[in-house]
């Protein structure tokens, strides 16, 4: 009888096996390491537009705080004949939509503004991140962990994250 060439059925089925438990034990890990990115993501883009808002009041000191269309481009690019007051090109095309809400990744993003001050909120899209940011004109990174907020991608939120409510949460 002739030895024939190539693996057995019980060899092939054990190296589908071994796959299977290496694949059980990273997946886990990977969407662990992602919901770590996109919390950072969503920090360092409320450090932007920290930064976006005093770089504005330095350079409009009249005008006070603005909200994120002024902030961006509010349209396609800015305007060839330079930044305005409100319309200061402060932001990208991304984080300075032309809407009150500009989603960016996985948060919702909005500057609210109040007399003499102004919040910013970064609220997650559902399952993609686990905690909610917001800053003060005082630009200290506050957050809630566990969120109690979370949006669907595509549909703004209906609710800000409140002057009080995020001075009231811990600072990170």
């Amino acid at each position: 009888m002739a030895k024939q060439k190539g693996f057995s059925l019980i060899e092939l089925l054990i190296v589908v096996a071994i796959i299977l438990i290496i694949a059980a034990i990273a997946i886990p890990n990977l969407l662990k390491g992602r919901l770590a990115a996109n919390n950072s993501a969503g920090a360092a883009t409320i450090r932007t537009l920290n930064t976006a808002e005093a770089t504005y009041l330095t350079t409009y000191p009249t005008a006070g705080f603005a909200d994120i269309p002024t902030l961006g481009p509010s349209a396609s690019s800015c305007p060839s004949s330079g930044p305005t007051s409100t319309n200061a090109c402060l932001l990208d095309n991304t984080v300075g939509c032309t809407s009150q809400w500009c989603q960016k990744d996985a948060f919702w993003y909005n500057i609210t503004l109040t007399t003499g001050d102004y919040t910013v909120s970064a609220i997650p899209v559902g399952g993609q991140a686990d905690r909610t940011f917001c800053s003060n004109g005082d630009q200290a990174l506050h957050v809630q962990v566990p969120t109690s907020t979370t949006a669907i991608a595509g549909t703004a939120p209906s609710t800000v994250v409140g002057h009080d409510i995020c001075a009231a949460m811990p600072v990170q």
